[in-house]
């Protein structure tokens, strides 16, 4: 059988993030369904705001290098990204700025082109992130990755977690790890 390679991330740095608490959810389903996950967390990866100017003088951090060197090696993304006035974060933004820079010998868009990619989110508010799960969704497919119909918006995450970080409605919880089954079950069919 095949064992696709999932990298899952959240879209925060914030140390107690509900996105962080929630993709680990959802990457374990994906681990259950024979995923080989991998989960890192952006705060390890810091980077500059992105700045063309910055670029030309500097070229690209070594931090965005090791972290498309990690993207370019799996075939899949998980990401739980939380939602900042109705749009996409930050610093998942400025991740993806900096990660979509063509480097020397790669061709544009190198690590996300063919990539198979799942989306959840988390907020305390009444539609979970969904407003800005559009625009992630947009911006992905625009870079050449297959994003799964499927997502979830965790509404209220600050009342959804248990001291230990599983979920406190079962429900919910099944349904973030399908978002992880889905996408390592949709990658072993494309790699078959």
């Amino acid at each position: 059988m095949v064992h696709p390679k999932i990298l899952a991330f959240a879209g925060s740095t914030r140390t107690d993030s509900f996105n962080k608490k929630l993709v680990k959810i959802v990457a374990a389903g994906a681990k259950d369904a024979g995923a080989e996950v991998t989960v890192i967390d952006l705060l390890d990866f810091p980077m500059p705001l992105y700045d063309e100017n910055l670029e030309q003088r500097n070229g690209i951090p070594s931090t965005t290098y090791r972290l498309k060197s990690l993207m370019s090696s799996h075939q899949g993304f998980l990401i739980s990204s939380p939602e900042y006035n109705s749009s996409i974060s930050g610093v998942l933004k400025n991740t993806i700025d900096w990660t979509s820079r063509q480097g020397d010998d790669e061709a544009p868009m190198d690590c996300y082109r063919g990539k198979v990619a799942g989306l959840v989110s988390a907020s305390p508010g009444r539609l979970g992130g969904l407003r800005g799960l559009v625009h992630v969704r947009n911006i992905l497919e625009n870079m050449g990755v297959l994003v799964i119909p499927e997502q979830m918006a965790l509404a209220k995450a600050n009342d959804s977690f248990n001291a230990d970080d599983t979920m406190k409605d079962l429900e919910q919880e099944r349904q973030a790890r399908k978002i992880g089954a889905n996408v390592a079950k949709l990658l072993v069919k494309l790699t078959s």
